[in-house]
């Protein structure tokens, strides 16, 4: 514990001295130097003022009438009306980016040159209709709207914990041939990193072709800025997604959240671990850290290499031949179906939520959810509290030690609503849950990175794994029924004993849940 201490200590001073301290002074420094100016433009003149408040009004109509969801709605109508001037200004800056026009396109392109990749196979598509009646729906939204085929012929092997997933990972890391591609949110120098770093070394030294992705909140606090150059000299090719700039801008909102590993196009790995100790319970950071994620080997793992080839060339309009990644059918031969499908946040699309809102809707017996966080807008809600109103078995596992004491509180504020339907709350009383796992019926579940809260489902980029009938839909329950046993389970006379400063916390972050 004490090494532990010391380890966060240095982490933080590294953060504050460091990259991370820098950009969050500049980020502030920028945004008092908004608020002068428009403070000093309303004291300027009567006519600037009128002018200003009339724009206020423009954006308080805008908003009101934009097609998205309410609770944006709400989060934004609040600040514009109890800071008229400021308020819409900051609604403009943040709008009104020029860049996603250009990465919309860039987007678009991506997904015509990918398309002929992702075909549906019509025998699987009637294999399915067949064996589920509400698969053709299910099929032509996942075909049409997300892009991505229903498969067949894939084995899914589910693991219940990041210290089972990370040793399989690297068990299979040694074994290409030809590629790999790695994508990942969060990537830290350590244990874990450090065994994965050495097998594509050497990898890289044996002719095998390695692609690295992480998301640029590592550099801040992380990697070093340069990490891409030093991975070069290692022959491994590197991006980082979207980095941290010390500037303010909307589009640091959209992260890659996204866990991918694609192994010669034969065996991909997804889920909620990253290649960091935590994950791993190497090192402790909030109790024991529950994860998990699944490794496919088969007709399915096809999905996940096309989703990395998107991601790589997200800023880049590709001229790459996609086809030569993808793998012939396989000769695997295994029971069900699987659908690895990937969520943007620029095609206003919103796929994670639609996926999870068709499992409650469809449901008949029983849905079962791990999840860190409990963010919902009132769609969400509602649909949860629908399915348990009509005689669906709904239960939730929470962490009891939360990563981030806000969405915490957070979660808290969705527990009266949902206890009063008949939904079932636990909290994982070892630690930390970072798992983001449905299962239904003892046909339906998705393991991915798709978290419930706005960020997951409308802010970043996600990627999951839906299958049905798979022989490791049992293995996904039975880890939530093992996992019931180490929970507390939390009721309606609980609530009683929450802090009048906690109500007060809860109250108000929702209000401003949708922008955090």
């Amino acid at each position: 514990m004490e090494n532990s201490g010391k380890r966060i200590k240095r982490s933080l001073l590294r953060i504050i001295l460091g990259r991370a301290g820098f950009t969050a002074v500049a980020l502030i420094a920028q945004l008092m130097i908004i608020i002068s100016y428009f403070s000093y433009l309303q004291a300027y003149s009567e006519a600037v003022t009128a002018v200003l408040y009339i724009l206020t009004f423009g954006v308080l109509l805008h908003i009101i009438n934009k097609d998205e969801n309410p609770s944006y709605k709400i989060a934004w109508l609040l600040p514009v009306a109890i800071f008229p001037v400021f308020g819409a200004m900051l609604f403009l800056f943040f709008k009104l980016q020029p860049t996603v026009v250009l990465t919309n396109k860039i987007l678009r392109h991506n997904i015509a040159v990918s398309a002929p990749c992702l075909k549906q196979d019509k025998k699987v598509r009637t294999a399915f209709e067949q064996e589920w009646k509400n698969a053709r729906g299910f099929i032509h939204y996942m075909n049409k709207y997300a892009g991505y085929p229903v498969c067949a012929n894939t084995e899914v092997k589910y693991f219940s914990l990041g210290d089972e997933f990370i040793p399989a990972l690297l068990d299979e890391l040694e074994k290409a041939r030809e590629y790999i591609f790695l994508e990942y949110f969060i990537i830290d120098r350590g244990e874990v990193w450090g065994k994965v770093l050495d097998i594509l070394k050497r990898k890289a030294a044996q002719g095998v072709e390695i692609r690295l992705m992480y998301d640029g909140l590592c550099s801040v606090a992380m990697l070093p800025y340069n990490y891409p150059r030093i991975l070069a000299d290692m022959d491994i090719a590197c991006r980082v997604f979207n980095p941290v700039r010390p500037f303010l801008s909307s589009a640091q909102n959209n992260r890659d959240h996204r866990k991918i590993c694609v192994i010669d196009g034969k065996t991909g790995f997804t889920g909620g671990i990253n290649l960091a100790d935590e994950y791993a319970n190497i090192i402790d950071r909030f109790g024991h850290w529950k994860d998990t994620g699944v490794m496919l080997k088969g007709d399915a793992v096809n999905n996940l290499t096309m989703m990395f080839l998107q991601m790589w060339h997200i800023s880049d309009s590709p001229q790459a031949d996609y086809e030569k990644y993808m793998s012939k059918p396989s000769d695997i031969t295994a029971r069900g179906f699987v659908l690895p499908y990937g969520d943007s946040p620029l095609d206003n699309e919103p796929v994670g939520k639609t996926v999870y809102m068709h499992i409650l809707n469809t449901a008949s017996d029983y849905v079962h959810i791990m999840t860190p966080y409990l963010i919902l807008d009132y769609e969400m809600e509602q649909c949860i509290i629908s399915a348990a109103k009509r005689g669906v078995e709904v239960s939730l596992i929470l962490p009891h030690k939360p990563d981030k004491k806000y969405a915490f509180y957070l979660a808290h504020s969705h527990y009266p609503t949902l206890l009063k339907a008949g939904v079932k709350i636990y909290e994982y009383s070892p630690g930390f849950v970072h798992a983001k796992n449905y299962t239904s019926d003892d046909k339906k579940a998705v393991v991915g990175s798709i978290n419930m809260d706005f960020r997951s489902l409308y802010l970043h980029w996600e990627c999951a794994c839906y299958m049905y009938d798979t022989p490791c839909v049992a293995d996904i329950e039975q880890d939530f029924k093992n996992t019931l046993k180490q929970c507390q389970r939390i009721t309606e006379a609980d609530l009683k004993n929450i802090s009048l400063f906690e109500h007060i916390a809860e109250r108000l972050l929702s209000i401003i849940a949708p922008l955090m």
